[in-house]
Order: structure tokens, then sequence, then C-alpha cells
């Protein structure tokens, strides 16, 4: 059984990582970082909590530390907890620079440990189910994907950190990150990038609105997000040389969690009927439309795969570098949003 501590308890840490942790065998809850509320004992009782990270990693019996903090403090705590010889999750983005991922990396490889980037989106069920469109190669050859995020929240969150750019805040470091995770495990690196970063809402903060072009040999990836849409975009807009695929709506596992400590037995990740994407082909010169049903989203597939990285029979389920070249895309991103042109990807300079 390997005891886990979870470095805060806010929306990542009580939504998404306590009870995932929960749900896999193998794992153990066992001690939560919060700084003065005791809402982990509350809904977990019998949880060991701390106050702080220092005092967590006193214990020894605490093998994997998941780090769920702010974003901006994101690198000093995974620091701490590698440097104390421990395996650690960090919850995206990894670090807000790839500087700070990189040096991750270089102290995990000293130490022999692993840093498991939170690339969890890769898990979503309809990412999983156009990976399978993809791979099927459905629409023939794939010309363009559009990949969107869109919310609707007019009225920022006064006091969240999330509006704070030095605290690791605004839509590209949150959504950014997953989009272009995403990207990576469908297409690898791309050859150039192309942005504009902005905000839209009234009053000050950080960027709540982005645009990403990824440019491959004869494909284009547009990556977006904001906060002023309703209703949103698709999701996924994937069009071929035969045809092309639709996708509205969110994965349901985000909602569904918010509202457990633990998956219950049974179906898991499932959208309903009225979710699912519809495909498009052309077939005799008409096109034939019909739905597609989607592949079961799973989040606990990662924390599983982490388990079986910590226990040395396998890898882990997102690799210390994959972070890395996410954050190098959302600094290019930045780059061609302050110049206004494109920025050529060198990837040169990618660490071992």
């Amino acid at each position: 059984m390997i005891r886990v501590g979870v470095v805060g308890f806010g929306l990542g840490g009580r939504v998404f990582h306590a009870p995932l942790v929960s749900s896999v065998e193998g794992l153990e809850l066992a001690a939560v970082v919060e700084r003065s509320a005791d809402k982990a004992r509350n809904r977990y009782p019998g949880i060991a909590v701390h106050r702080s990270l220092a005092s967590l990693l006193e214990d020894k019996s605490i093998e994997l530390v998941v780090v769920t903090t702010p974003s901006g403090n994101h690198f000093e705590s995974a620091k701490q907890a590698l440097e104390a010889g421990r395996h650690v999750v960090v919850d995206k983005p990894t670090g807000v620079t790839a500087a700070e991922v990189a040096e991750l990396m270089q102290i995990a490889g000293a130490r022999d440990r692993i840093l498991a980037p939170f690339h969890n989106r890769r898990w979503d069920s309809d990412f999983r189910t156009i990976q399978k469109i993809i791979s099927e190669q459905s629409l023939g050859r794939l010309v363009s994907l559009e990949s969107c995020f869109d919310r609707w929240r007019p009225a920022p969150r006064t006091g969240s950190w999330k509006e704070d750019p030095a605290s690791g805040g605004g839509l590209l470091l949150d959504i950014g990150t997953h989009l272009v995770d995403q990207a990576l495990v469908l297409f690898g690196k791309p050859e150039g990038v192309s942005a504009e970063v902005v905000r839209e809402r009234d009053g000050g903060g950080t960027n709540d609105s982005f645009t990403m072009r990824l440019r491959y040999e004869r494909l284009w990836l547009v990556l977006s997000s904001n906060c002023l849409a309703s209703p949103g975009r698709p999701r996924y807009l994937l069009r071929g040389t035969k045809g092309n695929y639709w996708k509205w709506g969110l994965d349901p596992q985000e909602a569904a969690l918010n509202q457990l400590t633990r998956i219950p037995e049974g179906p898991w990740g499932q959208e309903p009927a009225t979710s699912w994407g519809t495909l498009n082909v052309d077939v005799d010169g008409g096109m034939v439309i019909r739905p597609v049903t989607p592949t079961a989203g799973d989040y606990r597939i990662y924390y599983a795969g982490v388990r079986d990285a910590v226990l040395g029979s396998a890898p882990p389920p997102v690799a210390a570098i994959d972070a890395w070249r996410t954050a190098r895309i959302l600094e290019w991103a930045t780059e061609s949003a302050e110049k206004r042109r494109e920025v050529e990807c060198d990837w040169s300079e990618e660490p071992e």
C-alpha cells in the first residue's frame, strides 16, 4: 500500500486528487496539507491533516506527494518534496516556466524519484474518442483540428489567485496546458506556434482568452479558450479529406467527482447519448451522418499508472518531458502574442 499525501485541498485536491487516490487499489489517501481549514478531515474522517508541507514530510511513511496548490507554488512545493526523497505528482502546470520544469526533472533524476505531471485530460471521454477516430483514419487525411474549451464566467473571481499573474494565474497556463498536452499526444512536436493571448473581461487581472495555432506539415491545430462564450463552441471539430467530426460539451467526470469522495462501483466516465459526437463522412459523393459511441473516460487510469511507476513495474503515465514541452509551447505562444508573428519551434534545447 502506497501512502499518499495531498498538498492543498482546494478545487484540485478536493475534486480531482483525493477522490481518485481513494478509488485506486494500492493507494492510500493518508494525509492532506491544509493551512487552516478542516475540510479534508470532514470529508475523510481519520485522515492526518498537516498545516505545512514541512510537517507532512516529517512523516516518513508518505511515499507519494501530490502537489495541488496555486500554480505559482508548484515549483517550490515539488522541489521540496523531491529533495526529501518523495515521488511527486504535480497538478498542471508542473511549473510556470519550462526552466522550472527542467530543474524539477534534474532533481527527480538525481534522486531516482518519479516526477509525474497531472495531465488528466488525456483520459477524458471525448479525447479518447477522437484518438480512436484518428487512428482508424475515419476522416481520411486530417487537415485541421479545432479544440475549444469555452466557459461563461463574465464575473472574475475577486481575490482568487487565478486572477493574479504572479501566482501563476491566467487561462493560458490553466486550460492551455491541457489543450497543448493533448496536441502533443496526438501529433507530437509542432513546427511553429502563433497566438493571441488577451484579457477580454472588464477589470484588472490576467489573461482570460487565448487562441493558439500549432503548425505541422500539412496540418493545423487551433486551440482556444475564453470566459465569455455561451453557448460554447464545439469542443472538437476535426476536418479531413473524407469528412468531419463534431463534438459539443465537456467530459462529465469533473462534475461527478465534485459530488464524491470515492468513485463507486459500476459504469464511470460515460457520456449521455445527447452529448455524443457526430461523424459526417462522404460515401459515394453523399454525406452519411451518424453518432459515434464514445470511449468512456477514466482518470483512475492515471493514478493506477502512478502506482505502477512507484512500484517499478511501469513508466509514469505522463512523462516529465511532456510537461517541459507543454510549458515551452505556452512560452512561444506568449512570445507570438507579444510580437504578433509566428514563432518557429526550436526543440534543440530540450532537456534529456
